[in-house]
């Protein structure tokens, strides 16, 4: 097996040399990165550099015209469609909270957790301690345990965000992919926000697209800058955004 193999298959998801046109335009062009099972890796860079492209290639949303993607080592998911990838255990939440807002946190979570098949498949869906019990650590994680019976519609911007980010806890993905959690939020919620993705991150592998490089800095993690669809600069915040190209056509402005 040589080093790509290796590197490819020991990976939670392995990106290599991936294209996408649409119309003519290269909204990926090239495109490798590779993030290791357990690790928490912000995406960051400027409007059209391909963040949300890449988003949608790995949910399944978008094909490759050409290039490899691999999820948990061996899975290839170019072959699959959005919800066979969703039932692998990837899990995106998008930039604007989707919460059903006339129900309760609580009946958020189960309406999340029943859409889970996996799970359905398994258990005919009576009220089951394995149920409370996962919805319970869940409002735990998310820090909503004194809002549960709250309807979603009065709960602030951030804690929809928090409840939406429960909602894809409760279906226990390996992989969360998380677009711009902080969007609008206050500078409480923003650090309530990174302390919610680093607890998340103990146990699960976690992409987070982000412009807000407060928030990105107090996550403390490998960062990749894109442009124009491929890698521009990757390694520590200092290192990315101490880097020329990086400044040029991202910081600098």
């Amino acid at each position: 097996m040589n080093a790509m193999d290796l590197r490819a298959t020991s990976a939670m998801l392995y990106l290599d040399g991936v294209h996408v046109s649409f119309d003519g335009f290269r909204a990926i062009n090239n495109l490798s990165l590779t993030i290791a099972p357990g690790e928490m890796r912000a995406i960051i860079g400027p409007n059209g550099a391909g963040k949300t492209t890449m988003m949608d290639i790995i949910t399944g949303k978008t094909r490759p015209d050409q290039g490899d993607v691999l999820f948990d080592g061996l899975v290839d998911l170019t072959r699959l469609d959005e919800t066979e990838i969703a039932e692998l255990g990837i899990g995106r939440k998008f930039q604007k909270p989707t919460v059903f807002e006339s129900q309760t946190v609580d009946d958020n979570l189960r309406l999340a957790l029943r859409a889970d098949h996996r799970v359905r498949a398994t258990l005919f869906w009576r009220e089951t301690s394995g149920e409370n019990e996962r919805i319970a650590r869940v409002l735990e994680t998310i820090r909503l345990e004194d809002q549960r019976h709250r309807l979603a519609g009065a709960l602030s911007h951030g804690q929809k965000q928090w409840l939406e980010i429960g909602m894809l806890l409760a279906q226990d993905p390996k992989l969360l992919l998380v677009d711009e959690p902080v969007a609008g939020m206050t500078d409480a919620e923003t650090h309530q926000t990174a302390e919610l993705l680093k607890a998340i991150n103990r146990d699960k592998t976690v992409v987070v697209v982000e412009h807000d490089m407060t928030f990105v800095r107090e996550l403390g993690v490998r960062v990749t800058c894109l442009h124009e669809g491929a890698v521009l600069a990757e390694g520590s915040l200092d290192q990315v955004s101490s880097n020329p190209k990086v400044i040029e056509v991202y910081l600098g402005r």
